[in-house]
């Protein structure tokens, strides 16, 4: 039973990071477009997304030091501030998108619209992560966020062609609309490896007080958690390419996403699609906000810890607090959160390499990490993921200008 509650940190982080507002919309984008020829993609970012949040979890577990912490001292000050400033407005962006998908699922199942919604959804999650246990928290986002797993049960329903989908776990080319299909392939990898994951994996191994003793713990959230939430996304498009691709429609809303569930199993589809979504997408503001907080905390050199009282931790408090209710304030605007998203993806992708690269340094590091440095495969997988990551940081920004954002090309 104790591996089994091990595993909530692996699972939340998980679904955090593979399925929120821009993943059912941009998967399901996905879909209905390229059909299954994306799927390889998933698979490419669910194993670059392994091997660093091992590496992190490792790296907590040997020095009780989290990501931020380790950026600032590879990178010196004046680059980590720049890494700093470049997450923060990624982290609010995102956090933006997060309660402003809860809050469109709010609108879906209530009525009022989003933008009366997102304030009280902050408020409301902030008064949570006050006052309920980091534990009761984590496991709730999680284990509700399991409801996402009705499009894993809608993609067999639907009886696709198994045949053609294994052959979209292979790279290839699409030669009707490459820039457009590049656009993806970045947005694709940017949302599943995005640095605030990293940020809070390793600042919550570090909060659970992680040992070398529990390297068994990190593995099983790494290896558990992330395929489950790649498995999720992979679902999504499959579901995409057969409800949305023969009909030629063009998903672009987030509540075209639950016509899949809806199409396998009816009202009761939509309400695990609902309730899936909703706790997927709380789970995911929850770890933005506090990502943003700990890195602050952690460059700053702030007191800093969920499982520390408020008051014991009056900077790193206030910040998480002020970016979960600036980021209702924003979406009381009537802003878009699938467009914001859908940008943040993009900007988060030019972040990866600063993010990665420090992991890469301290895990490959034997006088810091001793004999739990990385070996062969781990650094040979690694150094081939910063490859890819900085050449999709470097073309990011090109193709969405040229795709306007993936609306054309």
């Amino acid at each position: 039973m104790k591996r089994v509650l091990a595993v909530a940190l692996g699972i939340l982080t998980a679904i955090g990071g593979f399925v929120d507002v821009g993943e059912l919309v941009f998967n399901s984008q996905a879909g209905a477009r390229f059909g299954y020829n994306l799927i390889w993609v998933i698979l490419v970012g669910m194993v670059g997304i392994m091997v660093y949040s091992e590496m992190c979890g490792r790296v907590a577990a040997v020095s009780a030091r989290p990501v931020f912490d380790l950026v600032r001292e590879r990178l010196s000050f004046t680059p980590g501030l720049v890494t700093l400033v470049a997450a923060q407005f990624v982290n609010l962006l995102t956090l933006v998108a997060e309660v402003g998908g809860a809050a469109l699922v709010l609108e879906l199942v209530l009525g009022p619209s989003y933008r009366w919604m997102g304030f009280p959804v902050a408020a409301v999650l902030a008064l949570l992560v006050w006052f309920l246990p980091y534990d009761v928290l984590e496991r709730a986002f999680a284990y509700f966020g399991l409801g996402l797993m009705v499009f894993v049960a809608g993609a067999v329903a639907l009886h696709p062609d198994w045949m053609t989908a294994a052959k979209g776990m292979v790279p290839q080319v699409d030669s009707a609309s490459p820039a457009l299909y590049c656009y993806f392939i970045v947005g694709i990898l940017g949302a599943t490896m995005t640095p605030y994951e990293m940020y809070f994996y390793s600042s919550g191994g570090v909060e659970e007080r992680w040992t070398p003793a529990d390297m068994t713990d990190n593995r099983l959230n790494t290896f558990i958690g992330y395929p489950l939430g790649a498995l999720i996304g992979i679902a999504i498009m499959v579901m995409a390419a057969e409800v949305f691709l023969p009909r030629e429609v063009q998903p672009q809303f987030l509540a075209t996403s639950v016509l899949g569930p809806a199409v396998a199993f009816g009202l009761v589809g939509v309400a695990l699609a609902l309730v899936g979504m909703f706790f997927a997408m709380a789970g995911a503001a929850f770890e933005v906000a506090l990502s943003g907080a700990y890195s602050m905390a952690q460059f700053f050199g702030w007191q800093w810890g969920r499982l520390k009282r408020p008051g014991q931790t009056p900077r790193f408090t206030v910040a998480w607090v002020v970016m979960l209710l600036a980021a209702g304030l924003v979406v009381a605007t009537g802003i878009d959160p699938v467009q914001v998203t859908e940008y943040s993806i993009i900007f988060a992708t030019v972040a990866l390499p600063l993010t990665y690269l420090p992991v890469l340094l301290v895990a490959n590091d034997r006088q810091f990490m001793g004999g739990h440095a990385n070996r062969w495969l781990a650094n040979s997988f690694g150094v081939a993921y910063m490859v890819i990551i900085s050449v999709v940081a470097v073309a990011a920004i090109p193709l969405m200008i040229v795709t306007k954002a993936g609306t054309s090309g």
